[in-house]
């Protein structure tokens, strides 16, 4: 097969050239080339139909379009657009950090241009609908508009009727605006699918019926771990996505890839991961060790909104130290500028102190919903960095209901210490590693994780490189994954000058100055 890109078509010698010119009305017999030759448009619906054939034609993503935006698509973002092109439903399966979202938005730009989508529908964790596809829309599709579905049910529906190219929703409120959704998007694509793997449940109902009432509107379901808990998990997956290997029920699928151990206990069975495979079809998978061409850590920034208790303090002790910089003529050490931001970053993170010294826990939910999801969504061993020990604890009680915890603060003993850090790199358990930064001594390895979540930020670039640097070791198997998470501007501007190795003194001084109440 030959791509002439300059007539855009494409150059076939067949044996059977009947077959291709029977189904394909475009294509033209080349006689000059002999008998078996066929020139071909290299469009969609060409490219399409040869697959039907089994002639694995490529799609003309690859070869005609611009690439737009301010980075140069790595080979397997190129594989992973030109997959999503090619099917109305399917499922991307890249490991969380493989740049699946600018993929998607690629290929969804791409359908655009060709007329084939006109509106698309975004579904995302809440923690990722500015920071991530907001951003990534607003940055590097400048010719694009998106609008963000948040708020409450009125303004939603609101904005719903705002043009644009793209609108982002979150996951619970796809079921608020489904019935207002009629049939203006020609494509849906969820991020991390994983939160419809269980068919049961009242999200996966809601939205397994809007895409039956829809059958024409392509669904791209994206995920790293598809599997989070059992085999049993890629039944509903594979259901959004008509896979032709599917049976038909869940009681059936999970005599495929599970029996059962008891009364009430269900075990894998050793072929399992084959059939899931077998069954999340059409989809593409690539592992961040696979991405050859990736940097050696990719950064992420997530987004997590503070409860009313958290705003409330957090306004409150805003105001407090806007008049304590007043009171002192704008002269503030930096030490003292250092605890104070600290001040701010503990209401953000849910444990404050009280003038006493004591923790105050405040309501966070969002914020230890967001650390577990992304701990799901890594799949393999994480370390949380917590830099405020009341904050580790609150988070440790919190993430042992889940998870196999391992501690490591200062008030943990060298030789416990060992311990955690040797069970940690070498046992199965523990899964999750918390442990405050400044604990992460130099030489210390722990390759065995990949991932690592900052809670809060810190006020060391020292202390940060430090310990991003404990999975950038020599033996390290992957690309390493670094993802803060912040609640408001202040930590986003502090993770932006620790990543940049700029200082952050002055930086809260200059919120300070620039409060408006």
């Amino acid at each position: 097969m030959l791509v002439v890109e300059q007539s855009q078509a494409l150059a076939l010698k067949l044996n059977n050239p009947a077959r291709v010119l029977s189904t394909i009305p475009t294509a033209k017999r080349f006689h000059s080339a002999g008998d078996g030759a066929v020139v071909i448009p290299h469009g969609m619906a060409e490219v399409r139909t040869l697959r039907t054939l089994g002639i694995d034609a490529p799609s003309p993503i690859l070869h005609y379009y611009d690439w737009p935006g301010r980075f140069t698509p790595y080979a397997h973002q190129r594989d992973t657009a030109a997959f999503l092109t090619l099917y109305d439903r399917c499922l991307v399966l890249n490991e969380i950090g493989c740049g699946k979202t600018q993929s998607a938005l690629w290929a969804a730009d791409y359908m655009m241009q060709l007329g084939l989508v006109k509106k698309v529908l975004i579904v995302s964790p809440l923690s990722t609908l500015e920071r991530v596809w907001g951003d990534a829309i607003f940055m590097d599709f400048v010719h694009r508009k998106a609008v963000t579905l948040h708020g409450s049910a009125p303004r939603r529906r609101r904005l719903l009727n705002t043009e644009a190219d793209f609108y982002i929703v979150n996951h619970d409120g796809f079921s608020v605006i489904a019935d207002d959704l009629g049939d203006r998007f020609q494509l849906v694509i969820v991020d991390e699918a994983a939160v419809l793997r269980n068919a049961g449940t009242s999200r996966f109902k809601r939205f397994y019926r809007w895409t039956e009432q829809h059958p024409e509107t392509r669904l791209w379901l994206m995920t790293g771990t598809p599997t989070p808990n059992e085999p049993t998990d890629a039944w509903a997956l594979a259901r959004l996505i008509k896979s032709p290997f599917l049976t038909s029920t869940f009681t059936a699928f999970r005599e495929q890839v599970m029996h059962r151990a008891g009364p009430y206990k269900w075990l894998p069975r050793p072929e399992s991961l084959d059939i899931v495979r077998h069954v999340l079809h059409p989809s593409i998978r690539y592992t961040r060790d696979e991405c050859l061409d990736l940097p050696s850590t990719v950064v992420q920034s997530r987004s997590v909104d503070m409860t009313a208790e958290q705003a409330k303090y957090y306004q409150t002790m805003t105001r407090r130290l806007v008049i304590e910089l007043q009171e002192s003529d704008n002269d503030i050490t930096a030490v003292n500028e250092a605890v104070k931001l600290q001040k701010l970053v503990q209401i953000a993170c849910g444990v404050a102190y009280d003038d006493m010294g004591n923790n105050v826990e405040l309501d966070c939910t969002p914020r230890v919903k967001l650390t577990r999801d992304l701990i799901d969504e890594a799949g393999g061993k994480v370390i949380v960095f917590v830099p405020l020990t009341g904050t580790l604890h609150m988070l440790e009680r919190e993430l042992a209901k889940h998870f196999t915890v391992g501690v490591v603060n200062g008030a943990v003993t060298a030789s416990k210490r060992n311990v955690v850090f040797n069970n940690f790199q070498n046992s199965k358990d523990p899964r999750v590693l918390i442990a405050h930064p400044a604990t992460m001594a130099h030489g210390l390895t722990l390759t065995a994780a990949d991932t690592i979540i900052w809670y809060g930020p810190i006020n060391s670039n020292e202390q940060y490189v430090q310990a991003n640097g404990r999975i950038e070791r020599i033996g390290k198997r992957k690309v390493s994954n670094v993802i803060h998470i912040a609640a408001t501007e202040l930590e986003q501007k502090m993770y932006e000058r620790l990543k940049n190795k700029q200082k952050l003194q002055g930086l809260l001084l200059d919120m300070l100055r620039d409060y408006k109440p």
